[in-house]
């Protein structure tokens, strides 16, 4: 039988040393820092919402509204979680309120445009899962099923238009941000 030569202290030093090389070695899946990320290129750049402007012109001050970002289509080779999203340009007189993610299926289809006044067409997403409080993943030449939204408030007659996509996410370990065409455009009808 072989003993052990080592000192204790000796051990769970080296213990812990290893432990957190491992650590350091697996990486994070948290948030990506946008001072690391690369270009990314995994998303579809074309498709539906990537070809127009959605939009109401008949919008009022104080209204809530939820404007489907595009559905992510990963078209790369390996799969991607995406850890965050947001438009990039925000006109003054428009309010983000937060994002969220949405499965298809519990919305019945993609929103692209809905007040949030409880109507018949615009699910009560406070009662839906939230898919956004964790990273999203999508396989390797798949469409996602889970869509990311955005919730704006009119605070005065808009400019111009919100637009840009910004998309944050991981793929083998490595942190990407990726930009897709997206606009929306709510205008506020003038008073009589």
């Amino acid at each position: 039988m072989t003993r052990s030569t080592a000192s204790p202290a000796f051990s769970a030093r080296s213990g812990a040393l290893l432990l957190l090389a491992v650590l350091v070695l697996a990486g994070g899946s948290g948030p990506v820092d946008a001072a690391e990320a690369r270009t990314g290129r995994a998303l579809a750049s074309d498709g539906m919402q990537s070809s127009g402007t959605v939009g109401n012109e008949n919008a009022k001050i104080g209204e809530v509204w939820y404007f489907a970002l595009p559905v992510p289509d990963n078209t790369s080779s390996r799969p991607i979680e995406i850890t965050d999203v947001a438009l990039k340009r925000i006109p003054a007189g428009i309010e983000v309120l937060g994002y969220g993610a949405y499965h298809l299926e519990d919305t019945g289809g993609l929103p692209l445009l809905a007040r949030d006044d409880g109507g018949p067409h615009t699910p009560d997403f406070g009662k839906l899962k939230n898919y956004a409080l964790e990273p999203v993943k999508v396989e390797a030449g798949e469409s996602s099923d889970i869509f990311y939204l955005a919730k704006l408030r009119i605070t005065a007659p808009p400019k111009e238009t919100a637009r840009w996509c910004r998309f944050d996410y991981r793929q083998a370990d490595r942190a990407y941000s990726q930009t897709t065409d997206c606009e929306v455009a709510l205008t506020v009808a003038k008073s009589t």
